[in-house]
């Protein structure tokens, strides 16, 4: 086998040729450098293409039409020249944005702070939150430095899909209805001087007014029926006795244990200290409100505890009323009837909102006058309070409206005439003496 001739015998290798070394005439390295240029030149425009369809299919919610995009030679005219368009501004835009703003003046940032008062500048704290508000100042003037000179430099092509590839947000409005052209510090100073030597409400006499009525209404209620239900059935002509006692008898004490501890307070002179003569009118008509705030949100506390008794979730305390089932005039019916009951429950609303309405004011108690306390209940407080009940009511009454059908329905016929009918009709037919049987 070593004598038998093989591919590789018959075959020698290939033998590659010498290079040829050749020098490059000038002309030659010039033509080849136009060529070279020409083509980087082609390759940036076609980058430049490319990334501005890029651009065009993200902003026109298009992304998944980006790998067909269609070469530049079949792109509208329009088209192309938008893209052109948006980016020599985007270019140019980045140009003024990259020179450097005018610096905002040290003599304004210490002008800004002047304005603050220096109690508020103390501390490590105030210090460090200063520094940060002052950076955010030069931040926000600096960046509306940026914006106007853009805005007089250049001219923002009116070409939508710049709006979508520009993000910027619109400038800042100024807000409606007030004034910094003026300094307000020192009218808010002398505002807060007028209030506190005008507002009554700071006086230290305000103050025991204020304790007067905590410790007399804190737990007082001008009606209380919470332990009615213990008593037993009641009828509505003494449920509204009750309350109509109740709200005379609360009245008479608070008149003499609150409002005399009131006169008391305001016959001593210590009371009008502070308060000028021109005041005095101001000054006891804050006392004639804070007097009749107490009296509301006792007659208000006291209408929600009475309405809240028939919750028709919670029946503990619910009042048990005596109601009779009668027989007059061959008719079955409750006495008293479901409206008396409704308008004796809904006539302890009305007694309430009566109670302490003829009060005197203190300066007309003072100077003999008649003016008398604002303490009627809110309209919407008693128009809630009976929506409420006449629901309850409703809801509580289902029972005995189905106990008096029961009766209807077995023993109806006896007292509406059908058996007395009946009984006619057999005699009128003259039965036998069996039949009769």
């Amino acid at each position: 086998t070593s004598s038998k001739r093989t591919l590789r015998t018959l075959f020698r290798p290939a033998a590659l040729p010498p290079p040829v070394v050749s020098e490059t005439s000038p002309s030659q390295k010039k033509l080849l450098a136009y060529h070279r240029g020409k083509e980087q030149q082609e390759m940036i425009n076609q980058l430049l293409i490319d990334r501005a369809l890029e651009a065009y299919y993200i902003t026109t919610d298009e992304t998944d039409k980006r790998d067909a995009a269609p070469p530049i030679t079949e792109v509208p005219s329009t088209v192309r020249n938008h893209f052109f368009i948006i980016l020599n501004y985007l270019f140019l835009k980045k140009c003024v944005q990259s020179n450097p703003v005018v610096p905002i003046q040290q003599q304004w940032l210490r002008s800004m702070l002047t304005m603050v008062p220096q109690s508020l500048m103390e501390g490590r704290d105030r210090e460090l939150l200063t520094e940060e508000l002052l950076k955010e100042i030069v931040r926000d003037y600096e960046k509306s430095m940026q914006r106007c000179v853009l805005r007089r430099a250049l001219v923002k092509p009116d070409i939508k899909e710049l709006d979508k590839v520009e993000e910027e947000s619109p400038l800042p409005l100024l807000p409606l209805g007030l004034d910094f052209s003026s300094m307000w510090h020192n009218n808010y100073i002398k505002a807060k001087k007028q209030i506190i030597s005008t507002l009554h409400i700071l006086h230290p006499t305000m103050k025991t007014l204020l304790d007067f009525g905590y410790t007399v209404f804190f737990n007082f209620l001008v009606v209380d029926f919470s332990s009615s239900r213990l008593k037993g059935p009641v009828d509505c002509k003494s449920f509204k006795t009750d309350a109509s006692l109740s709200c005379s008898k609360a009245e008479d004490e608070i008149m003499s244990t609150w409002y005399q501890r009131v006169i008391g307070l305001f016959t001593q002179s210590e009371a009008l200290d502070g308060v000028k003569l021109d005041q005095l009118e101001s000054y006891y008509n804050c006392v004639a409100v804070l007097m009749s705030n107490q009296l509301k949100e006792l007659l208000r506390r006291t209408t929600e505890v009475f309405v809240k008794l028939f919750d028709p979730e919670d029946r503990s305390r619910l009042p048990l009323f005596k109601m009779d089932l009668t027989f007059d005039e061959n008719r079955m019916e409750f006495y008293p009837s479901l409206q008396d009951l409704e308008e004796a429950i809904l006539f302890v609303v009305d007694c309430i909102g009566q109670t302490l309405q003829n009060i005197q004011t203190i300066r007309a108690w003072l100077t003999g006058g008649t003016a008398t306390l604002d303490a009627e209940l809110p309209a919407h407080t008693v128009q809630w309070a009976k929506s409420t009940l006449k629901k309850s009511i409703r809801d509580n009454l289902e029972g005995p409206k189905e106990h008096f059908k029961g009766y209807v329905e077995s023993y109806g016929w006896l007292v509406d005439g059908t058996a007395e009918e009946r009984i006619n009709r057999f005699v009128a037919e003259q039965p036998s003496f069996d039949e009769y049987t």
